[in-house]
């Protein structure tokens, strides 16, 4: 086996990696062979229990209207983190929220009917004109430079 730092530099160049995690993993693949660069699966534990996911699951099935939110009758992210929040007593990131949610089969909801008050006519107009001139063009992937008075090729 040819070892070096020009075979990992070489190795990190090609994947996108940083140049330690190639020595991590050869390091790894050494002590341990194919079977220590498995996945050790996710890297955060899961804060709530069988049971608490359990009570989780039945009182979002009964619907925010059930926690107070009579504005609407949809659970957005922040709600549900108010609600782990208040029922354990654990908290919970936004995105942390929407893992664990994907996690036990929740997707994000759909209403089940357009709304009386939906002008198609005005939508497509604003998607042919307003909408083209306020998204940003797409950019190419270019290299680009930290410094100050080299900027980066175009």
């Amino acid at each position: 086996m040819v070892r070096g730092r020009g075979v990992d530099q070489g190795v990190a160049v090609r994947l996108r990696v940083h140049e330690r995690s190639v020595t991590r993993w050869r390091k790894a693949w050494l002590e341990g062979g194919t079977s220590a660069l498995l996945s050790k699966g996710p890297v955060s534990v899961e804060k709530l229990s069988a049971r608490q996911w359990a009570r989780l699951d039945a009182e979002l099935k009964r619907g925010p209207l059930a926690w107070g939110y009579v504005e609407d009758q949809c659970w957005t992210l922040g709600r549900v983190k108010t609600l782990i929040g208040r029922l354990f007593h654990i908290g919970y990131t936004i995105e942390g929220v929407g893992k664990l949610l994907h996690r036990h089969g929740w997707s994000v909801q759909m209403p089940a009917r357009r709304a009386l008050e939906r002008d198609e006519e005005a939508i497509a107009l604003w998607k042919a004109e307003v909408w083209p001139a306020a998204k940003p063009p797409r950019r190419t992937w270019v290299p680009t430079s930290a410094s100050k008075t080299k900027p980066g090729r175009d």
